[in-house]
């Protein structure tokens, strides 16, 4: 009964773009093919109002058309009738009224008389946009009575299956014109009392395999959606909710709307029918939850029975690697260091295992059409799982970080202060495209005793989700397998991003996109480099063998890492000699594209454009004559990233200036700038580069996600306004 996808030709796109926010308890959708959707009243009466407002009902419409087309059986349930005729009769009775009537206006109608002019208004609507999209639906009116006729039911299944299977989309109303029922605080003994559960009933009626009941909010909220402390539930439980949330008159998911859906809903589920409340004004909401994604609210005769029936709030994430961090700090250097050596081990056990996690990553990114550049930074090459185990083992081999003491200073007499290191507390790393990234963080988090919090892009979900299984499964319980978080949703980020008072340090990697995005976000300091605009410059007096090793290794050894060169800056002196030739001659062959400068080679077949306002491609590389040393410095200062930087020259002098006064993180003479990396520098592993000038600098490995803090040891002294305090100062050997 299942559908192979959403899109026709899009299929694998819709699934890529999805795998981030998949519930694996929404697995069953896969099996799903007859739909009842209850529209959004909001949406219709919004409609009614304001007809801009066309377009809401419209995009749940276009997400029918499109479920038809895949050759789902889709059943709307609408309500708005009764809003639709009173806005018609209000104008009526406007335009009819005499001046005496204006002066004393009668604000009452029959709410019958207002269904009954509104049925034909209603359907208008959805004939209207329906058939834009050469698609035909039909209106069956029913009445709480029809019900109470027991071949009522077979004569209701016959008619719906033929117009499903001419494709035709019915659309069931309540024909509140001829209905005798009364409100459900009047008679509980109705069959049903609203438009939400009349879908619940048809629901079962027409064994549909789900209900998806669209509101004017996301779902349903602990409290209030207003209040900024309430928080969307995913997954209804009812043992576990009902109590929690109650509905109010002064609520947006007040009495007569969020309450008559739950109850719905809660129904439908218990008599085996999933339900799910969304959203009726997001654009893809219904195909959101067709796709199984983490949206909405789902109701699921099941639910209690699942282990993320309970689901864990972004605090309650980063409070528990918080204290499994302490938990970490109060091992021995011994003790961490094997959790690391496992960790090695068990990366290497598997390998196969890891690396067909990556390639099914990476076919569905090839099928999307990623480039180049990202499919190599996604790659989990043979031989890189060795390469990171032995990492880690670097990692475990080095000091032991932890209360490592920095400076020892007798105060006065008796009284030492001390500064040790000590972690920072929680991180929160956002990262795109590397799996090995992941690998690399959580190895360094461990070594520095710090919590961790990963969220890895979607184009790496499956290589991320197994790495992280495995890291976490070599954690002993004495510390706790939530030290390290995986965040899947990138909802979260934007609740995590508020912890400021539990998160410690965020670090994006990734593009300057993100980077900017996460600084605009967050109160959180963040540490990082948005560019990674390297330089290297050739000087008049550098060695041009050299100078061709250096920059074909600076660029094309890694052409889409961070510390590759952006920019080629040489002496004018150079221009028109045969070393440059030879060396330009070099980069075309490897495939690089040079954009020339204002005064560039005249062999370049290239445009002439600004060097930093070219379209990034990794395989570019821009091309400009600077005067001297002075000159390449200040062309550094202004355009350059402060990443990585580089001379290349036999003059002493020169290069001394270069490298003292070139403001970036990391600056070389004649070396590749492909050298500023953690591992290179033997700090095992890094992770990141940080560009800015409070704390870490460059590639930050385990130094650089430490703090340090002040001990004091006394022996009963106070201050007493600093009588009788002798201060020696003095510095002590360390212990």
């Amino acid at each position: 009964m299942g559908r192979g996808g959403i899109g026709g030709g899009a299929a694998a796109a819709a699934a890529a773009a999805v795998v981030e926010n998949t519930d694996s308890t929404r697995g069953f959708v896969k099996d799903v093919k007859r739909i009842i959707i209850k529209v959004s009243e909001a949406a219709t009466r919004r409609t009614v109002e304001r007809t801009s407002m066309c377009q809401l009902i419209g995009a749940t419409i276009f997400q029918v058309k499109q479920l038809n087309f895949e050759g789902y059986e889709v059943i709307l349930v609408t309500s708005g009738a009764v809003g639709v005729g009173r806005q018609r009769l209000k104008y009526r009775k406007l335009i009819n009224s005499s001046f005496a009537d204006l002066q004393n206006p009668q604000t009452d109608m029959d709410g019958k008389a207002c269904a009954a002019v509104g049925q034909s208004g209603l359907m208008a609507i959805y004939d209207t946009l329906f058939s834009q999209l050469d698609v035909t639906s039909s209106q069956l009116l029913v009445t709480d009575r029809d019900f109470l006729d027991p071949s009522f039911g077979n004569q209701l299944r016959e008619t719906v299956d033929s117009l499903l299977d001419l494709k035709v989309i019915p659309v069931f109303n309540e024909n509140d014109a001829i209905s005798t029922r009364r409100q459900p605080y009047e008679d509980s003994s109705g069959i049903f009392w609203d438009n939400d559960s009349l879908a619940r009933l048809l629901a079962q009626e027409l064994k549909a395999d789900l209900l998806i009941m669209l509101s004017d909010v996301e779902g349903l909220y602990s409290g209030p959606p207003s209040d900024p402390q309430s928080k969307i539930i995913h997954t209804y439980v009812h043992e576990q909710h009902e109590k929690l949330i109650s509905f109010g008159e002064k609520s947006r998911v007040g009495r007569g709307g969020m309450q008559a859906k739950v109850a719905a809903a809660v129904t439908a589920a218990s008599n085996g029918i999933p339900a799910v409340i969304a959203s009726g004004f997001a654009i893809d909401s219904i195909i959101k939850v067709i796709r199984g994604e983490k949206i909405g609210t789902l109701f699921h005769k099941e639910a209690s029975q699942w282990d993320c029936s309970r689901e864990v709030t972004a605090r309650e994430m980063a409070v528990a690697a918080r204290d499994c961090s302490r938990h970490l700090q109060k091992l021995s250097s011994e003790e961490r260091k094997k959790i690391l050596l496992d960790i090695a081990d068990a990366l290497e056990a598997n390998e196969d295992l890891i690396r067909s996690e990556n390639q099914a990553d990476l076919a569905v990114a090839q099928d999307l059409g990623y480039d180049k550049p990202l499919l190599a930074r996604m790659t989990i090459k043979p031989g890189k799982i060795m390469s990171l185990a032995g990492s880690i083992r670097a990692i475990a081999d080095m000091e032991d970080p932890i209360s490592h003491t920095l400076k020892r200073t007798e105060v006065a007499k008796d009284l030492v202060f001390e500064k040790t290191y000590c972690p920072l507390g929680v991180l929160l790393i956002i990262f795109e495209s590397r799996p090995d990234a992941l690998v690399q963080i959580a190895s360094l988090a461990i070594r520095s005793g710090n919590g961790l919090l990963l969220k890895g892009g979607k184009e790496a979900m499956r290589s991320n989700t197994i790495l992280h299984k495995i890291i976490t499964g070599a954690i002993p319980e004495a510390v706790g397998k939530k030290l390290i978080g995986l965040v899947k949703n990138k909802d979260e980020i934007a609740d995590l991003l508020k912890l400021d008072d539990v998160i410690d340090l965020v670090i994006p990697r990734g593009s300057n996109k993100l980077v900017s995005q996460i600084k605009a976000e967050t109160k959180i300091p963040v540490l990082g480099h948005a560019d990674g605009i390297c330089h290297v410059y050739i000087d008049k007096s550098a060695d041009m063998d050299m100078a061709k090793r250096i920059v074909l290794d600076a660029k094309v050894d890694y052409p889409a890492a961070c510390n590759a060169m952006e920019t080629l800056l040489v002496h004018k002196d150079l221009n028109r000699t045969e070393g440059l030739d030879d060396l330009l001659v070099e980069l075309e062959k490897e495939g690089v594209v040079i954009y020339g400068g204002p005064v560039a080679h005249d062999t370049l077949k290239v445009p002439k454009v600004d060097s930093f306002h070219h379209e990034y491609n990794s395989m570019a590389c821009t091309l400009e004559f600077v005067d001297d040393v002075q000159s390449a410095i200040d062309h550094i200062n202004r355009y350059g990233s402060a990443h990585t930087d580089c001379i290349i020259t036999t003059d002493g002098m020169a290069a001394e200036t270069f490298l003292q006064q070139v403001d970036s993180a990391a600056v070389f003479h004649n070396a590749s700038t492909r050298f500023c990396d953690g591992a290179r520098f033997g700090l095992g592993a890094e992770v990141g580069i940080s560009t800015g000038r409070i704390h870490a600098r460059g590639p930050v490995g385990v130094d650089g996600l430490l703090t340090t803090r002040c001990i004091l040891r006394g022996s009963g002294q106070v201050v007493n306004g600093d009588k009788g305090v002798v201060y020696t100062h003095r510095e002590l050997p360390l212990q």
